[in-house]
């Protein structure tokens, strides 16, 4: 299991810059914030539990010289990192006489960029202690594993869950990211304000609007009467954006005015509501990919990215399969009115061979059948056949349809053994045609 690091909030107005940061600071297990602009990452400072500060110097409106000594002020324990593209003997002084322990000059290498968040790690002004050996939890708010990766996600959870940056959750169909989103919710300080899940595919694109954002009498044809939305439903809580990729781009609109103002107006309607929602939204689509294709929006794609947790698929935590599958048994066992059910050996041993395209979903649909197929113990033949080995097509060679046609009277002549009037009988054809075409 990898071992903890700390908490790093990146802010620049670059979001190419972001990326690349986010990146490189990712591969060395560090967890990551990330903020556009000075405001944001105030926002977040507020809200969550920073170890160091890395911040650009220039950048629109308030820059990062204030950012600096803002953090000095407020929160002197976290260390700060400035880098810029602008490099001066002024400006290096200025930020570590405003409490910056180290100062990067743009372009720096990967190399030089780690050097820098490690020496302002070790040189913080108070170093945080950190638990030598994490709890292992093989049930966490309705998820349940052991894996490296399962106490990777959790430790995640448990660094995002008391407050209220918006998160983006990223992953293949069936992996759970309902489950991430919820256990965010419930284990979180937020735990007993509504939760209002969304999903966004699930609803006509003419209705999504006056879905989350409420609706006026009279905003459109059948408004017979003012409604509240999904976002006022949720004030004081969470609201999961399922399926964020599907939204159409007046969605997209309305909803990056929502993250910016932190107000929602009503379809319709005239005057705007202030409300305090943490957004989750998810997607099992590239929304890079779409940003780039213009049809999802650059703005709101980073401020839904402030924070990324990415849920691993289950062929990447294949310690996992047996508990999952175990917690399946004995839900749809009561469910059905069963007892006593077990897996056997070899279906175990398939269980945990097969590769699970379809993520937890398919394991928990194959156990489902499984125990009404079953009687006492679930065995191999109570599978589908899907998921029990399958032998490699072979792709045979094409060739005219009379050597076909030549190899198929040969066998028949074979299993008959040599009796012409039985082969012409199967084949469907009279004697002489079968002596023509022996000849």
């Amino acid at each position: 299991m990898s071992i903890r690091k700390e908490n790093l909030l990146i802010v620049d107005d670059d979001y190419d810059m972001l990326e690349v940061l986010d990146r490189h600071l990712k591969q060395e297990n560090y967890h990551t914030y990330k903020a556009g602009s000075v405001m944001e990452a105030i926002d977040i400072l507020k809200h969550s539990s920073i170890d160091l500060l890395i911040t650009d110097l220039q950048m629109p409106g308030m820059n990062g010289m204030e950012l600096v000594k803002y953090v000095d002020d407020h929160y002197p324990e976290i260390p700060k990192l400035v880098i810029t593209g602008y490099p001066s003997i002024d400006n290096a002084l200025t930020a570590i006489k405003s409490g910056a322990l180290d100062y990067l000059p743009k372009p720096f290498t990967k190399s030089e960029l780690l050097t820098s968040v490690k020496k302002s790690l070790v040189n913080r002004k108070s170093a945080k202690k950190t638990a030598s050996s994490p709890e292992i939890r093989n049930n966490y708010g309705g998820m349940v594993g052991s894996s490296a990766k399962f106490e990777e996600l959790v430790d995640i959870i448990e660094r995002v869950k008391n407050n209220r940056a918006t998160i983006l959750i990223r992953g293949e169909s069936g992996t759970g990211k309902e489950l991430v989103a919820r256990a965010i919710h419930y284990k979180g300080s937020f735990a007993q304000n509504p939760f209002i899940a969304v999903n966004c595919g699930a609803i006509p694109e003419n209705l999504l609007e006056s879905e989350l954002f409420g609706s006026t009498k009279g905003a459109y044809t059948g408004a017979s009467e003012t409604r509240e939305g999904y976002f006022q439903a949720a004030n004081g809580g969470t609201i999961f954006l399922d399926e964020i990729g599907t939204a159409s781009l007046a969605v997209q609109v309305r909803l990056l005015r929502v993250l910016q103002e932190k107000e929602v107006r009503k379809l319709g309607g005239r005057n705007s509501e202030k409300i305090q929602v943490r957004v989750i939204a998810a997607t099992n689509s590239d929304l890079r990919e779409m940003v780039e294709k213009g049809t999802f929006r650059e703005d709101l794609y980073y401020r839904l990215n402030v924070v990324d947790i990415l849920t691993p698929p289950l062929r990447e935590r294949k310690e996992d399969i047996l508990p999952l599958a175990k917690t399946f048994l004995d839900k749809y066992q009561r469910d059905y009115g069963k007892t006593g059910l077990k897996l056997s050996d070899k279906t175990v041993e398939i269980l945990k061979r097969y590769n699970w395209p379809g993520n937890i979903r398919e394991l928990e649909n194959v156990i489902q059948r499984a125990i009404i197929m079953s009687e006492d113990e679930i065995l191999p033949q109570d599978l589908p056949a899907s998921v029990k080995y399958q032998v490699p097509a072979v792709d045979e060679e094409l060739v005219a349809l009379k050597e076909v046609e030549k190899k198929h009277i040969l066998k028949v002549l074979a299993a008959v053994d040599q009796n012409k009037s039985k082969a012409a009988e199967i084949l469907q054809i009279d004697r002489k045609t079968l002596r023509e075409k022996i000849k």
